[in-house]
């Protein structure tokens, strides 16, 4: 997928609910549930119960961050 399309998927989605998964190093995985909060050129935001966490479009491109829709 390209960033065009993976941006346009994401913008579609603003303020609805989403669970993030983040792959790190080792096979450790980090989750982050939240609403779609916010969209920036290279970047977009979610808004956690924690504060807001940022992700880049690129990652979602090479899949080390997975997205939910819930």
């Amino acid at each position: 997928m390209n960033l065009d399309v993976i941006k346009k998927n994401i913008s579609r989605k603003i303020n609805s609910d989403v669970v993030i998964t983040v792959r790190g190093i080792r096979n450790k995985k980090q989750i982050y549930e939240g609403k779609i909060f916010r969209l920036y050129p290279n970047i977009f935001s979610i808004m956690t119960k924690s504060g807001e966490k940022s992700f880049s479009y690129a990652d979602v491109a090479i899949k080390d961050i997975l997205i939910e829709y819930v």
